[in-house]
């Protein structure tokens, strides 16, 4: 996400779900479906899968679209397979980035990578190039007016969260992945509302952008991100706001 606050880009995104409706609601089920293939189709015993079905579900994805995408992962609707791959590179001003992948073919995959980042003056890289820069975290994102920061901060931390931050009005959560269930229980029991509640690459370090590498880059995520195969990208730009705005 873009620059060093991960509700950045919250609004950006929001923005371009109708645009992309139909992409959108391809990559939903793909999460679905490997979450129920992992992990079976039950939401109740399978809390991946609940949260891809919340997920898609929160963002209109019809309901038998979801149901078609559980049944196909359990047999019941023919056979399909796709692979979880995390690919890494460079982009516009040396900026690392990671991109979360779903795919039924990785050399078709690869070869649209690499065609995006070389456009946008990047590279794709090897496994491990620039994975060592993010943290695996569970993050969730906070409207600050829903909630007071010493409310939040006694409930997240008794709760398992490493941190509370507060940027731009909303407050970012972060705890391990392995208390993330417990963590996202607890806001639910205390009826605590998160835009965002995910598991996701968080940057150990920034690379401040121009104006000019922040367009590039910003393209750069929009074009990966309108990938079928691309569920989430990851950056550790810090992107001045007149490219975000351009």
């Amino acid at each position: 996400m873009a620059g060093h606050s991960h509700s950045a880009n919250i609004a950006h995104r929001k923005g371009l779900v109708d645009a992309k409706r139909a992409k959108l609601f391809t990559k939903l089920c793909r999460a679905v479906f490997v979450a129920a293939r992992t992990g079976g189709g039950d939401p109740a015993a399978n809390m991946r899968l609940r949260y891809a079905v919340d997920k898609a579900r929160s963002l209109s994805v019809p309901k038998e679209n979801i149901e078609r995408s559980i049944k196909k992962a359990t047999g019941e609707l023919g056979a399909e397979n796709y692979e979880e791959v995390l690919y890494e590179g460079y982009g516009p001003g040396g900026v690392a980035v990671l991109c979360e992948v779903l795919t039924d073919n990785r050399n078709r995959t690869a070869s649209e990578l690499r065609r995006h980042f070389e456009v946008a003056g990047g590279n794709l890289g090897a496994s491990g190039c620039v994975g060592y820069l993010f943290n695996y975290k569970g993050l969730f994102v906070i409207d600050a007016k829903h909630i007071a920061e010493e409310s939040l901060m006694e409930v997240a931390l008794d709760a398992g969260a490493d941190d509370v931050e507060r940027i731009d009005g909303y407050f970012e959560v972060t705890c391990d992945p392995r208390v993330f269930d417990q963590v996202r229980k607890v806001f639910e029991e205390q009826k605590v509302p998160t835009e965002t509640a995910e598991t996701s690459y968080l940057p150990t370090n920034y690379v401040d952008l121009d104006v000019e590498n922040g367009r590039k880059m910003r393209k750069l995520k929009d074009v990966l991100e309108e990938n079928d195969d691309v569920q989430n990208v990851y950056s550790n730009d810090n992107t001045p706001e007149e490219a975000l705005a351009g």
